[in-house]
């Protein structure tokens, strides 16, 4: 419920700040609250990804994306995290989330977010995540006609880094209509035995 609150006022907020480009950094300013910290008090490593989530929504809605998306009937949805750390944020502490809109490639919507202290990177993520509509996932390109008509041009030079495209290779769990079954690799239950 928290989060549900926390999401409420980063939007409102989100309204009456600058407008921001979807392909710029954007920032937004926080602080570490009791219901992020855990028992060695500092935020909660899978907290950090529910802290990313506003983060982009704040990106969404000063990009005057949300709002076309929510009466398109889509949600976004994230399809893989990767996360590193380097530093701790405490309770209380001050800090600030940046997100940046990597690109696209042929399925998936690519997002860098950090979390930054006195201009230090304390925490960063890659996010891989799609738009869903009522009938499936949203095309890559129904969604960069969004942006166009919300009155942003798309970048020439929009490439997603080789690094993160990589990773989501390697990976990807198989789409959701085709097999996955639980199954251990042999080495690995050899390991064990």
């Amino acid at each position: 419920m928290h989060l549900l609150l926390r999401t409420l006022l980063v939007l409102g907020l989100a309204r009456r700040r600058p407008l921001t480009s979807p392909w710029e950094p954007c920032v937004l300013p926080m602080r570490a609250l009791p219901t992020d910290i855990d028992v060695a008090m500092h935020i909660n490593n899978g907290q950090y990804f529910s802290l990313f989530d506003l983060g982009r929504f704040d990106l969404m809605e000063r990009a005057g994306l949300l709002r076309p998306i929510r009466d398109r009937g889509w949600t976004p949805v994230v399809q893989a995290e990767q996360i590193a750390f380097r530093r701790s944020i405490t309770l209380m502490q001050r800090f600030e989330i940046h997100t940046l809109f990597l690109g696209v490639d042929e399925k998936t919507l690519y997002f860098e977010q950090r979390v930054v202290v006195d201009d230090e990177i304390c925490v960063r993520a890659y996010l891989a995540t799609r738009l869903r509509a009522a009938d499936g996932p949203v095309p890559v390109a129904d969604v960069m006609a969004l942006i166009r008509e919300v009155g942003w041009e798309i970048p020439e030079d929009l490439e997603v880094p080789e690094h993160v495209l990589r990773w989501r290779r390697e990976t990807a769990l198989p789409s959701s209509r085709r097999p996955a079954p639980n199954r251990w690799a042999h080495a690995i239950l050899d390991r064990v035995r």
